[in-house]
């Protein structure tokens, strides 16, 4: 077998079922005759992208990849790499690579140094008979420590040469955990217990250690209620009585005030970063941090009690020395914590009622996800957003009750990422409803990946909200827009759409929604992607806060 044979029987072992790619780069037909299925992406970073949205549902349990050729394929990928490096997403990249002989000579791409600072990990291959151990090196990578992308560079030259007989057969690379220090388990605990308001926040690690049903095991136990991060958001039941919402950028009024009462916040997999479109954490109160990455710790707040392992293993930990420290009941709710939220999220769907059942033409956002939410199974949809005011908009006020019901994202906030994200998420669950929604700036960036959709099969919902301008830009570029119109855009986003293959309908008035949107169901359940253009106003109310503390 020659390099590229070895290459794709690795991948084979591993369990990868596609490959995203663009030509021209050779692994694609031979990966196709060893049975793993090759998607054409339109751009590619579209195609990191879904790369990217598999290995997030599939918890990393499975792994995105994405191959491309040398040179401008390697050179247009960048940004959807430093997107899944700054979330932290598990996918394996594979370019090509010019041959040795070529290699640092002006102007040649050497993918690996010039993507160092948005990989985990990257080498190139040098030798033929060094492919299995590369790959086996990468996926270790892959599956432990903090995640993120991975690279292999595969220059020409060495995989097309023939790779000795005891050098081809590549062993799946296991998944290993750890649980944390007992004396760290009671600590945390035992400053938990005594605290008066505490909070939890969890984060994608949740996901990634498939510790659902622990946390909310430890929730109950405690009578603590759970907020999430950004990325961490559906996690946690949010129709779940404990449960406070996201707090992203936007966020719901039960995290804001919990945050300004609490003592005590214990961080379950979330790296408690700060960033400006993740909740700042209080001044002045006690943290705690339940991570898998050391370096993590102190990183950006003090932590005074911390628990290094795997979320799961580790939850499971706190939930015997709770029983050990308190009984096997557990704490009461000493706090009052589920009549407050109760009470919060009345008072805050109270105030926005208004918005969501808002009639206006121009039609408010709002009130296209008060639609969705009434037509769609939840239980049994994924919904992303884009970056932007879709993302401040439906951040807060969807409530998802399964692992990635929502997929939130955005510690870097790249326009047009959510439509390669959900083409992924359903090649990972095509179980499940998949909506992607965005705005008409971020259709400009990824539209043309829809015919990607179309022509594989993808059957995922677009909903583009459509008000003609680019939301706020006014105020960062006044004069300019004043005599230029520069925030303004146009488009017939439903033509287009139609024009690459996909079902598509545009909605002018409120009522007409409803029936656009079981329409469109009704043709992904046929098979069929489906998109949905609706005239919106420019809407700048989201559920922000001012923090104060």
């Amino acid at each position: 077998m020659n390099g590229y044979e070895v290459m794709a029987q690795a991948l084979k072992a591993e369990g990868v079922e596609f490959v995203v790619a663009f030509p021209a780069q050779r692994l694609i037909d031979v990966a196709a005759r060893a049975g793993i299925r090759p998607i054409i992406c339109r751009q590619e970073r579209a195609g990191v992208n879904m790369a990217d949205g598999f290995s997030r549902v599939s918890n990393g349990r499975k792994i995105g990849v994405f191959t491309m050729q040398q040179g401008p394929g390697a050179e247009n990928a960048f940004g959807g790499v430093a997107q899944a490096y700054a979330d932290s997403v598990p996918i394996l990249v594979l370019p090509s690579g010019e041959p040795h002989a070529r290699r640092g000579i002006h102007p040649t791409f050497d993918a690996v140094p010039n993507y160092q600072g948005v990989t985990k990990w990257g080498a190139v291959i040098h030798r033929p008979d060094d492919i299995t151990a590369m790959v086996r090196r990468a996926y270790t990578q892959l599956k432990h420590g903090r995640l993120g992308p991975v690279m292999l560079e595969m220059p020409t030259d060495v995989m097309g040469l023939e790779v000795p007989d005891g050098a081809t057969k590549h062993t799946p690379v296991p998944r290993f955990t750890s649980a944390a220090s007992a004396e760290d388990v009671r600590d945390l605990v035992t400053a938990l217990l005594k605290a008066k308001d505490p909070i939890i926040c969890a984060g994608a690690g949740i996901f990634y250690a498939e510790a659902f049903a622990e946390l909310i095991e430890f929730a109950e136990l405690t009578k603590i209620p759970v907020m999430t991060s950004h990325a961490g958001k559906s996690c946690f039941p949010e129709t779940h009585p404990l449960a406070l919402g996201v707090g992203g950028i936007s966020r719901t009024l039960m995290v804001h005030r919990f945050l300004h009462s609490t003592d005590f916040v214990l961080g379950i997999g979330t790296s408690f970063t700060r960033n400006t479109f993740t909740a700042a954490m209080p001044n002045n109160v006690l943290l705690a941090q339940v991570t898998n990455c050391a370096e993590d710790i102190n990183k950006d707040y003090d932590v005074a009690y911390g628990a290094i392992g795997d979320a799961k293993l580790v939850l499971r930990q706190l939930i015997e020395e709770v029983k050990r420290q308190v009984g096997a009941q557990g704490r009461g709710d000493v706090a009052g914590v589920v009549d407050r939220i109760a009470q919060q999220r009345e008072e805050w769907m109270g105030q926005w009622e208004p918005h969501l059942t808002s009639n206006e033409v121009p039609i408010s956002p709002y009130r296209v996800l008060r639609e969705l939410q009434l037509a769609v199974d939840v239980d049994n949809t994924i919904i992303t957003h884009d970056s932007g005011y879709p993302r401040e908009q439906f951040l807060p006020f969807w409530q998802p009750t399964k692992p990635h019901g929502y997929l939130g994202w955005g510690k870097s906030t790249q326009l047009g990422y959510g439509l390669g994200l959900a083409l992924g998420a359903k090649l990972a669950a095509p179980e499940r409803l998949v909506i992607n929604v965005m705005g008409d700036a971020a259709f400009g960036m990824a539209g043309l990946d829809l015919e990607t959709a179309s022509r594989a099969g993808i059957a995922i919902l677009t909903i583009v909200l459509n008000n003609g301008v680019m939301t706020h830009y006014h105020d960062h570029m006044p004069f300019a827009t004043e005599k230029w119109k520069l925030n303004q855009l146009g488009g017939n986003y439903a033509a287009v759409a139609e024009g690459l293959g996909v079902f598509a309908q545009r909605v002018n008035a409120p009522g007409q929604l409803a029936g656009a949107i079981r329409k469109a169901i009704a043709m992904n359940q046929e098979g069929k992607p489906a998109l949905i253009e609706v005239m919106t106003k420019e809407e700048e109310t989201v559920s922000r806060f001012t923090q104060g503390y």
